[in-house]
């Protein structure tokens, strides 16, 4: 016996008679008729905003299903995982993998690691250069797609396999959005984003760059030359810290913070950072400010607000001058239930960043100059459900720079007309843009949320303008509405398709060749509870872990390579 939590066991110690053979394995009946196999999504699909068929690369991973010919599985599994998302590599490092949680191995033991497995076959791809499927036959239709952040490149990527063609407008120099401009290199190694943006541009998707609309071209312009257009803006502004003081010089947001760095024009910042949030992107700004560290003797244009608003660039050569910085990080939730993911939470900490929940910023304290030295702040209660102040508990959290990572918005101008009030774009279930029929939308405008989420919406949104563009009908979306296991495609991919079907009413067959017998697909409007698969009688394996490297306080300062080892 072992100590380990175990797989389900059908029989206990002690048990002396035998169950009925239905029990605890699956539904059966009495009845005469044939079995049949029904298909429905797993619980791990049903949980991945982008929709990845991750039962099927999972098996294409452990080969119990085949790749056709001599193809590696590393291909094959590719191949399939970018059915639904072009950017495997990067999703496997930074996605928080909600579907790891709904793994139904968690019932049983431990989850299965699918973000390592995926990491793994987009690091393959990359390696041994793998490419996209082709572009389908051109449609003879043009697409604008607006921003190229993952919104955007995914929408222009399947797109592209429908034989659209597409051209990103994008208003900074390079392609990226928030993979590039927001999210630490440490994080997304720069060589993995551009390898995985350069695989989509390869599938002829047009580019033009320092190209803003509202300013260098109009909305209006571009539905004139386009057929279509995708906005995928991306929510690129920070909200500011919404307390008496909170317009200090040196109180500046998240997004503010980390393009300059990502910019590559912050390169220290202030001895004592105060960063407020509580979601993943204060654990960047934390573990950034901690890595940047601060000098002594700095002159007034080189502190970091100055640098962050734009007006100046630090001089390289200040580098070496660098000491470490104490940061801070307060939340209004509590520790237990910040945004943030569990693992960033854990390694924000590790690298010396003091992390205290459950307190709400009452006003900034400024000097005679109208600087921040400091934040007022006071404990609330969560023990009702809902946060309530305790009176008496205020007080004061010295700094020298105030970061608020407190939310996001979307930059509307050139698209005032479709903002609704709060800086982000409505749709439809296609992500479509109410009462504009050419006009679709996806991603961080629509709501802020997770890279996989923009990719499950770009690709919804692709659907709705392919069918936009034939003049289809616009049906409502399925129920599970993913990228589904089709197994007509694998019976032609394996050379057993069905054969033609010759219109004769047909009340029962067995041996048919354009009929498939006894399967049902019910995957596009269920999700298969965890209770009800097979989970007994599998052994005890130890679930793979990456190894990442092991960044204390005192290594921190400067540590700017790729946290995991692999």
């Amino acid at each position: 016996m072992t100590d380990k939590l175990l797989t389900k066991r059908r029989f206990k110690d002690g048990d002396h008679a035998h169950r009925p053979w239905q029990e605890e394995i699956f539904t059966a009946d009495a009845s005469h008729k044939c079995p049949t196999y029904v298909h429905r999504t797993p619980p791990c699909q049903g949980s991945c905003p982008s929709g990845e068929d991750i039962r099927g690369w999972l098996n294409i991973a452990r080969g119990i299903e085949k790749a056709p010919g001599d193809m590696p599985w590393q291909e094959y599994a590719f191949s399939r995982v970018t059915d639904a998302n072009p950017f495997p590599a990067i999703m496997g490092r930074v996605c928080p993998a909600p579907c790891e949680d709904g793994c139904n191995r968690n019932e049983v033991e431990d989850h299965v690691g699918i973000n390592a497995v995926e990491q793994f076959i987009g690091d393959y791809a990359l390696e041994h250069k793998l490419g996209l499927p082709a572009a389908a036959a051109e449609s003879g239709k043009k697409v604008a797609i607006v921003g190229s952040g993952v919104a955007g490149l995914a929408c222009a990527y399947h797109l592209r396999r429908k034989g659209h063609a597409c051209t990103i407008i994008e208003a900074h120099e390079e392609l990226g959005g928030m993979m590039r401009y927001g999210i630490p290199g440490y994080r997304v190694p720069r060589e993995v984003l551009d390898g995985e943006i350069q695989r989509i541009l390869d599938l002829g998707v047009e580019v033009r760059t320092n190209t803003k609309v509202g300013a260098d071209v109009t909305l209006e312009e571009l539905q004139k030359e386009f057929d279509a257009v995708f906005i995928g803006l991306g929510a690129q502004s920070g909200s500011a810290l919404p307390v008496p003081g909170g317009d200090a010089p040196n109180c500046i947001t998240g997004v503010s913070f980390l393009q300059a760095f990502n910019d590559g024009r912050l390169k220290h910042t202030s001895e004592r950072v105060l960063v407020i949030g509580g979601g993943d992107t204060s654990m960047d700004v934390a573990a950034v400010a901690r890595r940047l560290g601060h000098i002594k003797h700095k002159r007034e244009h080189d502190r970091p607000e100055n640098i962050i608003l734009g007006h100046a660039a630090h001089d390289a050569a200040t580098v070496a001058h660098r000491q470490g910085a104490d940061v801070t990080l307060i939340s209004w939730e509590s520790l237990e239930n910040m945004p943030a993911t569990k693992t960033e939470v854990e390694h924000t900490s590790g690298e010396g960043v003091k992390i205290t929940g459950s307190l709400l910023p009452v006003n900034v304290i400024l000097d005679d100059e109208g600087r921040a030295t400091g934040l007022r702040v006071i404990e609330v209660d969560w023990s009702s459900g809902k946060s309530e102040k305790i009176e008496g508990t205020e007080r004061d959290i010295e700094c020298d720079l105030i970061v608020a990572a407190i939310g996001q918005t979307g930059d509307l101008s050139g698209f005032e007309g479709l903002d609704n009030g709060r800086g982000l774009i409505d749709a439809d279930g296609f992500y479509r843009v109410k009462e504009h029929p050419d006009l679709f939308v996806g991603g961080d405008i629509t709501k802020p949320h997770l890279l996989t989420t923009a990719i499950g919406q770009a690709s919804i949104a692709a659907a709705g303008i392919d069918l936009f563009l034939s003049g289809a009908d616009m049906k409502k979306r399925p129920k599970v509405d993913v990228h589904h296991f089709s197994l007509l495609h694998k019976l032609r991919e394996t050379e057993h398709a069905p054969g033609a079907y010759d219109h004769v009413q047909t009340r029962g067959t067995d041996h048919a060749d354009f009929a498939i017998h006894n399967y049902e697909d019910r995957s596009g409007v269920e999700i298969v509870p965890s209770d009800e698969l097979f989970l007994a009688h599998f052994k005890y394996e130890d679930r793979h872990i990456r190894k990442e490297h092991d960044i204390t306080p005192d290594s921190v300062l400067g540590s700017f390579g790729e946290r995991i080892q692999g």
